[in-house]
């Protein structure tokens, strides 16, 4: 996918305003700019930014409404993937996004981000330092599935929705794994790679 395809899925299948495009696309070349001197993503990833990063990330929001009063937290957000693309396209400051990253350069990055488009987010380092207040959970490039699991027993609130970007090992994952009778799930289709999936979870 071109990333002139890239910002015509954003803009007319998942809504994003040309001012989103615009913010974007100053995310884009901050992200560039530090990543020649910090590693925050591939370097061979760099000329499919807008299909490989921004667009991989924005198809999490076909599964729930920022208009909606949540929590969300974005575990291992890394250079703020999903975490901040769904904060350049949330409008509504009742709905909070909040990014778990434990890389002091790429907080810092975060941060620079946070300032220069003048996002409503939070930015944590741990994961692990305590209870974890959120509806909504994201995450694209942090633990196995049975990690992630585990924090989802253990420290977050209940009920709360998992939305979890995965590649091939999507299904392997799943069934290395006891969900328990309060965990049930889907697999959906990444609309960025054909070998990709999105794992979904309701916990109750």
């Amino acid at each position: 996918m071109s990333e002139e395809e890239a910002k015509e899925t954003l803009k007319n299948i998942l809504k994003f305003t040309s001012d989103d495009l615009r913010c974007l696309e100053i995310y884009k070349n901050e992200l560039l700019s530090y990543n020649s001197k910090y590693n925050l993503i591939s370097r061979s990833t760099e000329k499919s930014i807008w299909c490989r990063h921004i667009l991989d990330s924005a198809q999490l929001l076909k599964y729930f409404n920022t208009k909606n009063n949540a929590k969300l937290a974005d575990f291992g957000t890394g250079a703020g993937f999903p975490g901040i693309v769904i904060a350049i396209y949330n409008k509504n400051p009742k709905f909070h996004v909040k990014l778990y990253e434990k890389s002091s350069v790429k907080r810092d990055f975060l941060n620079n981000i946070k300032k220069r488009l003048n996002l409503n987010i939070e930015i944590e380092k741990n994961v692990y330092s305590g209870s974890i207040n959120a509806d909504i959970i994201v995450s694209r490039a942090f633990k196995k599935l049975a990690e992630i699991i585990s924090i989802s027993r253990e420290i977050i609130k209940k009920p709360h929705r998992m939305f979890i970007l995965k590649g091939k090992s999507a299904q392997d994952e799943i069934n290395k794994l006891s969900l328990g009778q309060n965990y049930s799930y889907k697999l959906e289709r990444s609309i960025t790679d054909v070998d990709s999936k999105i794992i979904t979870v309701e916990v109750t």
